[in-house]
């Protein structure tokens, strides 16, 4: 796979120096903007060149928010990670960016780890949407006869390929599928194989999250635990419950980007999937049942 490509957005050349020697460990190639306008130029001139966005939230002439709020509306780059960089860390500053499209929150000064945790973890992301495009492009026939079906799966791999086999039988298969794959790669790493919140922390800084996934699939005790999703289309639109082995979690503090993770390297797949174009999504029980709806559409593919 090509390098990442990553843009840092900071007027300060301190930051910018500090930021490039820290990046050094990622193998990357690494671009540098030293105000709004030359990020905004830089962005639309290529907006497919760029994996991840380090964005300093107050740079002169068009500011952050201003370049944050542009990616965000632009057809092809709001699908790239922002990763707002700022010393304004109020609760209402945090907020706002949030809501603006920042994926991640750091605020300054940072430490080299915690940078680095989260730039990996953003292009781990920015990969998994693009593998799962590809995915979807290959299905170049869309299933639209089937009005009941059940699928079980173990894998994060089977997890991605059934999130793109189910998209493409609903309108809006774009937005929707990467909802699709947070949700079902949940059900098998919190869910069905207990990976608790902390313990994914710990092995994303440590890189061995999906290591970690393999290993515990192979145990007597995991291995023969399936995630269950029944699809169901009627006239008033797609009906998908997906139901793993575990024992359920806390959901309602994960349904939006909470300001005490901002800074975390994960933790934010239910609020993406709460965000990706279901007109609902509701937990059930204990936590490891999920429904979610589409309501009926015209296909915009």
């Amino acid at each position: 796979m090509d390098l990442a490509h990553i843009l840092v957005v900071d007027d300060e050349p301190l930051y910018l120096d500090l930021i490039g020697e820290y990046l050094a460990e990622i193998e990357a190639e690494i671009s540098f903007a030293n105000d709004g306008e030359e990020a905004w130029a830089l962005l639309k001139s290529d907006p497919n060149k760029f994996d991840v966005i380090l964005l300093d939230r107050k740079v002169p002439g068009i500011t952050g928010m201003d370049v944050l709020k542009n990616i965000s509306n632009h057809p092809d780059l709001k699908e790239c990670p922002v990763i707002m960089l700022t010393a304004m860390s109020t609760e209402h500053e945090i907020s706002e960016g949030i809501s603006a499209g920042a994926y991640y929150y750091l605020t300054k000064p940072f430490k080299a780890g915690t940078l680095l945790s989260i730039v990996k973890s953003a292009i781990n992301t920015r990969r998994n949407k693009q593998i799962l495009q590809t995915e979807l492009d290959e299905l170049s026939r869309p299933i639209t006869n089937i009005h009941q079906a059940e699928f079980g799966f173990r894998t994060l791999q089977e997890a991605r390929d059934l999130a793109a086999f189910i998209a493409q039988m609903c309108h809006d298969s774009k937005k929707i599928i990467m909802g699709l794959s947070e949700l079902f790669i949940n059900a098998v790493e919190h869910g069905n194989l207990e990976i608790t919140y902390d313990d994914k922390t710990r092995l994303n800084n440590e890189g061995r999250w999906e290591q970690e996934v393999e290993n515990r699939l192979q145990q007597d005790k995991y291995q023969d635990r399936e995630v269950t999703v029944v699809f169901t289309t009627d006239e008033s639109g797609h009906h998908i419950t997906i139901k793993d082995e575990g024992a359920g979690f806390f959901w309602d503090n994960y349904l939006t980007i909470s300001l005490e993770r901002v800074t975390d390297n994960h933790g934010r797949g239910i609020a993406l999937a709460a965000k990706s174009g279901f007109d609902k999504i509701e937990y059930r029980g204990c936590g490891n049942e999920v429904y979610l709806f589409i309501a009926s559409g015209v296909s915009s593919d």
